[in-house]
């Protein structure tokens, strides 16, 4: 059998343990490894596991290019091409499975497999590979991966691109690779380079990562943040007071961001996220830090009195000696709008708010599939630091570094 492969993939047939092709669209990614698995298939008795990381249906998987790619090939006759599985006459056996469903347990099925063939790996989660690359353990074994990498922070990125483990062939594949890319394509790859943002562009042909999640509410200005040099070293200065701007959380996370004001930039010098942990565990935590801290600042719930104590967050935090305010009400909307035009004051320090980056990176709207425009922004594990953030902009006039008097305790700062 000769089976024909773009160049770039030479290595495929080489004794590598993990195989991964990333890159943009038209690459001949997914169509290449189809065609490797039916060789390796075909040739002798294997059991194959394509995945990903969701599969409601059979229609979510690769079942229908693994077909096809059988027909072209010529191969109809060694296979049945069944409903939920594909077998080979010689005892081979193609199954699909999304890994999002999988336990430790469930995944023992797949023990023996051969080969596990991981499509659109960029949604994969760190889950998913702690529980998957164990299982594909038998001598020999591969795992292959395809993607078109969103954020260079995913799982799968910094796992098989940006820290590839030993025994790696790592493959980058564009429409430039592909001696077959059709001219359709080529039509849709012109009009996206004229039409789109440079960013999209690269991100959908070329395989580059995004400075943000599509249709993240921060993007442009999380990429200028970057761009310019303001995700750098941020060092707490000890001439300015620190600020501390809270969203509370109890099953949900507790975020707090420390900021320090200079003229009119907002230096945000750590991130702490943190959940079913009590105010007394972050006062503590604030204490500890030695730093000039001038004034906690809450949402606007934290004047709600807990029903278990009678008393608010506001009012616990002021009996352990801080100072509180409350974050003036403003709509989500319009504290966004804030944020967005006073994002270019902003200094992130790279290491102590990698998370806060994070959060803003993924921080997006919800879009209604009824109506297919962006709606609301969607309240997940994102959105808690996105929040705090958004508090931070509306206060930054109300941010202040007066009464600056030296060395002072934390009960006379509460007072000062």
């Amino acid at each position: 059998m000769t089976v024909e492969f773009p160049a770039v993939l030479k290595g495929l047939f080489e004794p590598y343990r993990y195989k991964i092709a990333h890159g943009g669209r038209g690459s001949a990614k997914s169509w290449s490894f189809a065609r490797y698995l039916i060789a390796r298939a075909a040739e002798k008795p294997v059991r194959i596991l394509c995945c990903r990381e969701v599969q409601k249906s059979i229609r979510d998987s690769v079942h229908k290019l693994m077909g096809d790619q059988i027909a072209a090939m010529g191969l109809s006759q060694h296979f049945d091409v069944q409903q939920a599985v594909i077998k080979g006459v010689n005892g081979s056996e193609i199954m699909f499975s999304g890994l999002s469903d999988q336990t430790a347990d469930s995944i023992k099925s797949f023990e023996g497999c051969d080969i596990a063939w991981v499509e659109e790996g960029q949604g994969v989660s760190d889950r998913s590979w702690k529980i998957l690359i164990p299982t594909i353990r038998k001598e020999g074994s591969e795992i292959l991966v395809t993607l078109n990498p969103e954020l260079d922070t995913d799982p799968t990125y910094v796992r098989f691109i940006e820290r590839p483990p030993p025994g790696s062939l790592v493959v980058q594949m564009n429409y430039t690779e592909n001696p077959w890319f059709p001219e359709v394509l080529e039509k849709e790859r012109q009009h996206a380079e004229k039409t789109l943002s440079k960013a999209e562009y690269e991100n959908v042909w070329l395989g580059k990562c995004m400075p943000a999640v599509t249709g993240a509410i921060y993007a442009d200005e999380i990429g200028a943040a970057k761009d310019a040099g303001r995700v750098c070293v941020v060092p707490y200065d000890s001439s300015l007071k620190v600020h501390v701007v809270f969203d509370l959380g109890w099953n949900d996370k507790m975020t707090l961001i420390c900021v320090q004001k200079h003229l009119s930039q907002l230096r945000v010098i750590e991130y702490i996220e943190n959940s079913h942990k009590t105010l007394d565990h972050y006062s503590a935590l604030l204490k500890g830090k030695k730093w000039n801290i001038a004034k906690l600042w809450l949402p606007h719930d934290g004047r709600n009195k807990d029903f278990k104590t009678g008393k608010s967050s506001q009012e616990i935090l002021q009996e352990m000696g801080w100072k509180v305010d409350i974050v003036p009400m403003l709509s989500i909307e319009e504290g966004i709008r804030l944020a967005r035009r006073q994002f270019h004051q902003v200094y992130f320090d790279k290491a102590l708010t990698e998370r806060l980056v994070e959060c803003l990176k993924r921080y997006r709207r919800g879009v209604p599939t009824t109506t297919g425009e962006p709606g609301a922004p969607i309240h997940d594990e994102w959105s808690h630091g996105a929040d705090a953030y958004r508090y931070m902009h509306v206060i930054a006039p109300k941010l202040s570094n007066e009464d600056w008097g030296g060395k002072l305790t934390y009960r006379d700062m509460a007072t000062a």
